[in-house]
């Protein structure tokens, strides 16, 4: 039987709770007032052009989308010319537009881990895989082209 792992947008959705709870529960210091908090739409309205530009990357090269699962094709080109890992970079970016309207401190913590979580149980194995299975391209592709930004 094929385990169930969980997928990062599950990941997001804890830690969107967690930053919550934190803000509500223990903001610490507020950092961030109004009407400096009104940035935070930045990295939100950037979060879904970046998710919807690679998510539509994906489709039109027939390669999945889902970590751990062999991907056909090595895309290169649009979004990720400018990061390896524009879906994860977005969800870092909703969670930092997030802590910006929140204000307080303890959400930006929630950032940190999430952004660790995702490179240690996710973006090491998948850039092992693809450099398996691409070899050569992927190596320079990693040369040209950063993992985050």
């Amino acid at each position: 039987m094929k385990s169930k792992r969980i997928l990062p947008p599950a990941y997001l959705a804890a830690s969107l709770i967690a930053m919550a709870l934190l803000h509500f529960l223990m903001p610490v210091s507020e950092i961030i007032v109004y009407p400096w908090i009104l940035p935070g739409i930045v990295p939100l309205t950037a979060w879904i052009a970046l998710n919807l530009i690679a998510d539509k990357a994906f489709n039109r090269a027939q390669t999945t989308v889902k970590p751990f699962e062999r991907s056909t094709t090595l895309i290169t080109t649009g979004v990720f010319q400018i990061c390896r890992h524009p879906m994860y970079l977005g969800m870092v970016l909703i969670l930092s537009g997030l802590a910006i309207f929140m204000g307080s401190l303890t959400p930006f913590i929630v950032i940190v881990i999430f952004a660790v979580l995702m490179e240690v149980v996710f973006i090491r194995t998948e850039e092992q895989m693809l450099a398996q299975q691409f070899g050569e391209v992927w190596n320079v592709y990693t040369d040209k082209v950063r993992k985050w930004v």
